[in-house]
């Protein structure tokens, strides 16, 4: 079998796509959340392309929260995203308040024994005492996220259901407890939700999901909360903003530094000045 490839190394197939996602995202831009797009025949006639191709563009789009198919009604524009400032550009933790009306929902509270791998991450001995909570997060009243936390007891010695259910719970620690959080360390890569959090979440068992990791230490440089969250992937992307210093001094090509997306070569600059990350929260259709 004899592939053709296109004039930038793709198939032919995989640049026909691309340019079908390519157009249907400027479509996207010109129609209000709620609009249909035109019927699949029509697109294929004006784009002079395949059904299937037409098809993996257009079902691209609905695994990203752009597009939104009713079965047997057809395909229509998402409403609009709600924009969360996950991180303050000095790395601190100075997070704006996301759009949305957020709220939380205790499932579990109750006190547990650290054990090794948590010890190790909140630097405590095995047998320490973490106060242990789960809760539902909910943007307008849907389900947005679990999330599970880890507070060391002697930290916060206790922790009321009021408080992880209204407010900003490092409000409550600053205020009530005398935690001043001040930085963390994030980490987040792909997962799917399981039977349990399927039915939590209101999704298929199997879905793709985001699981975030967080490690938060306060400003004596103390661990006070370990979390893991699991947030819907239909509903929910990272957007991170790179602010390059143009005149920093070039590192040696060997040494120079990856930046996921940026080819290596093209920030061959000894560091990024500025970071941020916002979270886009897709509102179901």
């Amino acid at each position: 079998m004899v592939t053709r490839w296109g004039g930038h190394g793709a198939p032919d197939g995989v640049l026909k796509r691309e340019r079908v996602r390519d157009w249907l995202l400027g479509l996207v831009e010109t129609l209000q959340p709620g609009d249909a797009i035109p019927a699949e025949r029509a697109l294929c006639a004006e784009l002079g392309v395949s059904r299937p191709t037409l098809r993996a563009a257009v079902d691209g789009l609905v695994g990203t929260g752009l597009l939104v198919r009713e079965q047997g009604r057809g395909t229509y524009v998402a409403r609009a995203k709600i924009t969360q400032q996950l991180g303050g550009a000095d790395g601190t933790m100075a997070v704006p308040r996301a759009g949305g009306a957020w709220s939380s929902r205790l499932l579990e509270l109750t006190t547990i024994t650290a054990g090794a791998r948590l010890g190790r991450r909140l630097r405590l001995s095995p047998a320490a005492a973490l106060l242990y909570a789960a809760r539902m997060r909910l943007v307008d009243g849907e389900p947005m996220a679990i999330e599970h936390l880890h507070i060391p007891a002697a930290v916060v010695p206790s922790l009321t259901p009021a408080e992880l259910e209204s407010g900003d719970l490092y409000d409550h620690l600053r205020e009530h407890h005398g935690v001043r959080v001040r930085s963390a360390v994030q980490s987040i890569e792909p997962t799917v939700v399981n039977e349990a959090e399927a039915e939590v979440l209101g999704v298929p068992e199997l879905s793709p999901a985001l699981l975030i990791e967080r490690l938060t230490t306060d400003d004596g440089g103390r661990p006070v909360e370990y979390v893991r969250s699991v947030y819907r992937g239909d509903r929910y992307r990272i957007v991170s903003h790179l602010a390059l210093d143009p005149g920093a001094p070039r590192t040696p090509a060997h040494g120079a530094a990856h930046h996921p997306g940026i080819p290596p070569g093209d920030a061959v600059h000894r560091s990024v000045v500025t970071t941020s990350t916002t979270g886009d929260i897709q509102s179901g259709g």
